[in-house]
């Protein structure tokens, strides 16, 4: 079985295990839910400027179900590229409460052309390319982690 295709089968039975009630909040681990389902993501999070610059550049290869967190002050437009990023990603870029605003599906990698959130912001996963059409992660669709601290899905 391939890398690719462990990832996924990693990620589906994230999915389909995934309760569609409040989980137990970890700092580890958030949880997107919409009318697509629910998915679990282990994620480590970039709370201030230096972790949020760095992201995940020169990372080669990131498990299925693992993530970053990208957690802002507050809501405001950001913009991220792909310099020095070997993996394709999606960005999932949600408001202060957890919503998601938009999805960028599939960044490419090394490109240095901005990706905008186009709106203010405050919270963006990214995530394996391709992942979030995989799912069907759209706009509307909530995260939960503690570190959102107004959320649309709180914890139990």
């Amino acid at each position: 079985m391939g890398s690719r295709t462990f990832a996924l089968l990693t990620v589906v039975a994230a999915v389909t295990a995934a309760p569609l009630r409040a989980a137990e909040c970890r700092d580890d681990t958030l949880w997107l839910r919409g009318d697509w389902g629910s998915a679990r993501f282990r994620v480590s999070v970039a709370d201030d400027a230096q972790e949020r610059a760095e992201g995940l550049m020169n990372v080669r290869q990131m498990p299925g179900a693992t993530g970053m967190l990208f957690a802002y002050e507050r809501e405001q437009p950001v913009a991220f590229w792909m310099k020095n990023t070997f993996l394709p990603l999606d960005m999932i870029f949600a408001d202060s409460s957890g919503r998601v605003l938009k999805v960028h599906r599939d960044a490419v990698p090394h490109d240095q052309t901005p990706i905008p959130s186009g709106q203010p912001v405050q919270y963006v996963l990214e995530i394996n390319g391709g992942l979030s059409r995989q799912l069907g992660i759209a706009p509307g669709s909530v995260m939960q982690h503690p570190a959102i601290e107004t959320p649309a899905w709180p914890c139990e």
